[in-house]
C-alpha cells in the first residue's frame, strides 16, 4: 500500500507541478532573480566608487587651494611692504624720521588714563519666552 502512495505521489508530481509552463516559469524566475542580484551589485559598486571620486576631488580641491594660497604668500613676500617690515623686525631699522620706543623688559604696558565719568548701568531685564514671541507675531519692538 505504500508503494501505490509513493507512486502516485510521484504521478501526480510529475503531472500537476513539473508541467512545461511551470518550468518556463521557474527558470525565467531565476533569470531574473540572477538579473536583479547581479544588478544590485553593480549598484553597490558604482556607489562606493563615487564616493572614492568624490572624496579624491575633495582633495583635489583643497591642494588647489592650498597652492593658490602659497602662490599668495609668495608673491607677498615679494613685495616691498613685507620687505620693509622683514627689515624692522630682523635688523630693528626704521624709516628715516621715524622715531623707536623702546620699553624696559618685564614693564607693564601703559594704559590709557581713565576719566572721572563713571557708568551706571541698570540691570536689564529679560522679557519673557511668551512676551518675545507676542512681539514678534505683533510686530512691537521695546
Amino acid at each position: 500500500m505504500k508503494h501505490r502512495q509513493i507512486h502516485r505521489a510521484i504521478y501526480q508530481l510529475k503531472h500537476r507541478y513539473l508541467t512545461l509552463n511551470n518550468i518556463v516559469v521557474g527558470v525565467a524566475f531565476l533569470i531574473a532573480a540572477g538579473w536583479v542580484w547581479g544588478s544590485l551589485g553593480v549598484m553597490q559598486r558604482n556607489y562606493t566608487l563615487q564616493q572614492a571620486l568624490n572624496q579624491k576631488d575633495q582633495e583635489l580641491q583643497l591642494a588647489k587651494l592650498e597652492t593658490r594660497s602659497l602662490e599668495l604668500e609668495k608673491e607677498y613676500y615679494k613685495t616691498r611692504e613685507y620687505q620693509e617690515l622683514a627689515v624692522r623686525e630682523r635688523l630693528g631699522k626704521g624709516t628715516p624720521g621715524e622715531k623707536e620706543l623702546i620699553l624696559p623688559k618685564n614693564s607693564a604696558p601703559k594704559t590709557a588714563p581713565t576719566s572721572n565719568i563713571s557708568v551706571v548701568s541698570s540691570p536689564a531685564t529679560v522679557p519673557s519666552n511668551f512676551e518675545q514671541w507676542m512681539d514678534f507675531l505683533f510686530g512691537q519692538s521695546r
